[in-house]
């Protein structure tokens, strides 16, 4: 399968605690970032790197996540009667995303690797993408938005392996990602090989300050090594997978974040996603710095 034509699975269904009591009735991912909220822009880097097919792993409480990229007539009438021609334009554009949605439900809260699985009869039998939802990278530039997925699924295509999207994050840091160690890729020196992965290690026990930033290609096979456990009590994840995966022998390389990321699933990072977005803003960027400088 052309990396064009691989879906995107983007896991919507998790509560968002860390952001209480703001998600009590929202979804995070439809927490706002200036004027879009923050699935917007995930849908619309995904789109930038030429990808089009779109599969959220929801829940029943989710259904606004859809409902945005969807046409709104009533909406556009009332923009229109009220010669509101910019706003009815902003709108229409999101409905006219040249994307395609599909949705799967996971119905527990039982982790990411539990989301990923749910979406394993649509993705079938060919590589995907898995873009995490939380983790918006810095749009600033229009070539960040498209250039970190576009160069990893250029290096897929020619490798034919899975890789991950890294980042350099603090030592101090460590405990809050998944981190890898690295090794040399033998038949290409410009790339790096993940020779394993750990959650939120101890620092001292961190094999290196490089962490997943949310950006993932697989091939399908991964499917078979996430865990399907059903204990109640027990989250089945991802780096959970990847360890496995990687311990059967199969490669996993790394790709380097280009830009910044922010992790918009707490209030720091969120924080410093609305801030670094409003300066740059088209309407609002001066007044942003502005209000900014006089703190």
């Amino acid at each position: 399968m052309a990396g064009s034509d691989m879906k995107v699975v983007i896991p919507v269904a998790g509560l968002g605690s860390r952001m209480l009591p703001a998600t009590k009735a929202i979804p995070k991912e439809m927490l706002p970032i200036i004027d879009k909220p923050i699935i917007q822009y995930i849908v619309e880097e995904v789109i930038s790197a030429g990808l089009s097919e779109i599969v959220f792993v929801t829940h029943a409480s989710k259904n606004s996540i859809e409902n945005h990229f969807d046409k709104s007539f009533e909406l556009e009438a009332v923009l229109e009667n009220r010669l509101k021609r910019s706003s009815l334009k902003e709108i229409k554009n999101i409905a006219n995303l040249k994307i395609n949605i599909s949705s799967v439900r996971q119905s527990e809260a039982k982790g990411l690797g539990h989301a990923i699985l749910q979406s394993r009869e649509v993705v079938g039998n060919n590589p995907f993408v898995i873009v995490l939802p939380d983790r918006v990278i810095n749009q600033n530039s229009s070539d960040l938005k498209k250039e970190n997925l576009s160069n990893m699924m250029n290096i897929f295509n020619q490798e034919k392996k899975s890789i991950i999207l890294l980042e350099k994050v603090a030592r101090k840091d460590v405990s809050k990602y998944g981190i890898v160690r690295l090794g040399e890729y033998r038949k290409d020196k410009n790339l790096k090989l993940i020779e394993d992965i750990i959650e939120k290690p101890l620092q001292k026990k961190a094999p290196s300050n490089f962490a997943a930033v949310g950006r993932y290609i697989f091939t399908p096979d991964i499917f078979d090594y996430i865990d399907r456990d059903n204990k109640i009590s027990k989250e089945i994840e991802l780096s959970d997978a990847i360890k496995n995966y990687i311990k059967s022998g199969n490669g996993v390389l790394a790709s380097f974040l280009n830009g910044e990321c922010f992790d918009c699933g707490t209030k720091e990072g969120y924080l410093e996603a609305i801030f670094k977005t409003a300066i740059h803003h088209k309407d609002l960027g001066k007044y942003s710095r502005k209000v900014i400088k006089n703190l």
